[in-house]
């Protein structure tokens, strides 16, 4: 049976600039040369435009990533932050944070740590606090996994652990008052542990009495974890400002790592958005949440910026005639949301309505960053 290749090769080197030229000709005989490609074959033959596309994109990405300046990368960490500002082909790694940054919120989270402990062994107690009606029972029973009194070793080896930091308060050098904070919310730790391993029961009421009772300390230990963490990054952002000077700084891309559960009013953030150039901050300062710090968080931000760059280029460029589409390729929107938009805006076939058993009326509506449409929820 003939394939293109062998038939376009047995021609002879006129006929074959003849169908070339002939759209006629050449649909017809070739209709008989694409029935020997198979739909596998076909549909990877247009696949591979995609990862045409795909590998020349990611060349690109590779050779921008080595002009990407000034940028600064920040990781967040248990430290308050890790800095690296990459400008004119060097790279320079600081940790600005007080080491108070640290040790405020090390005592803050000890109400945490009791919880932690504690968890798995909620059973029914839950239902019977206050704020029940705020808990989901699916979360509470995923949860709460074990019963028994398992939980009272890990606490007491947890409560030495507590013990040995409120001895050594003293040689700390911690400011007054956090070292006074700090040795009343361990006090309130350990009268809650050992009320709860001398009956070796406990119940969230006794919990929450102690948890209210701690906040008022884990607060005033916020207060000194925050000034230590403005005071230090603010220090750091003046005096790479000054070192890179006022034009390089004005372009300046900072990509900052995050947890998702902390990627919204991230502490360093907050910090670092007044001291940018408010004329770019937008689209200059930018969010990386992640589900677990990457292997190499510099080249992780890198590579995002790279992306987003020549994403920014290519979207004036490329879509010229669909401001929409062009805006799009620019943020965080996906390209084919508009369009699935629209669609859903129709009326749902039976086959695919939402059961009624899920189905909610007056439900949240999804509203596209762009163009301001707006589809409600079902």
């Amino acid at each position: 049976m003939a394939t293109r290749r062998s038939f376009l090769g047995t021609a002879s080197a006129v006929g074959a600039a003849t169908l070339l030229t002939n759209g006629q000709a050449f649909a017809a005989e070739d209709a008989t040369a694409l029935a020997a490609v198979t739909e596998r074959e076909a549909r990877d033959s247009i696949l591979a435009v995609n990862a045409g596309m795909r590998s020349h994109y990611a060349a690109l990405k590779a050779e921008l990533i080595k002009q990407l300046s000034p940028v600064m990368v920040v990781q967040n960490d248990n430290k308050g932050g890790r800095f690296t500002l990459i400008h004119g082909g060097k790279q320079e790694a600081v940790q600005p944070v007080s080491e108070i940054f640290e040790m405020a919120k090390s005592i803050a989270h000890v109400p945490l740590g009791i919880f932690s402990v504690l968890a798995a062994y909620l059973g029914e107690k839950v239902p019977n606090v206050p704020n029940a009606a705020r808990i989901d029972p699916h979360d509470l029973a995923m949860v709460s996994m074990k019963t028994g009194t398992g939980w009272i070793t890990p606490l007491l080896e947890y409560q030495k652990t507590l013990g040995v930091a409120k001895g050594n308060l003293k040689d700390a050098a911690l400011p007054a008052g956090l070292t006074k904070s700090c040795d009343e919310l361990l006090n309130k730790a350990n009268i809650f542990i050992d009320a709860a391993v001398k009956t070796k029961t406990f119940d969230m009421k006794s919990y929450q009495d102690f948890a209210k009772a701690a906040f008022a300390n884990v607060g005033i230990n916020m207060e000194h974890a925050s000034a230590a963490q403005i005071a230090g990054v603010q220090a750091l952002l003046k005096k790479w400002r000054a070192q890179i000077g006022e034009a390089a700084w004005a372009d300046l891309y900072v990509g900052v790592l995050s947890q998702w559960t902390t990627s919204v009013l991230n502490q360093n953030t907050i910090i670092i958005k007044p001291h940018m150039n408010a004329k770019k901050v937008d689209t200059h300062l930018i969010d990386f949440p992640t589900t677990s710090p990457p292997a190499d968080p510099v080249f992780t931000v890198l590579d995002n910026i790279a992306r987003i760059v020549q994403d920014n280029i290519a979207a004036e460029l490329v879509f010229v005639s669909d401001t929409v589409i062009a805006n799009a390729l620019k943020g965080k929107q996906d390209l084919l949301s508009t369009e699935i938009l629209e669609q859903l805006e129709k009326p749902l076939s039976a086959a695919s309505a939402t059961p009624a058993a899920f189905a909610t009326t007056g439900a949240a509506a999804m509203t596209c960053p762009v163009t301001g449409r707006t589809v409600a929820q079902v």
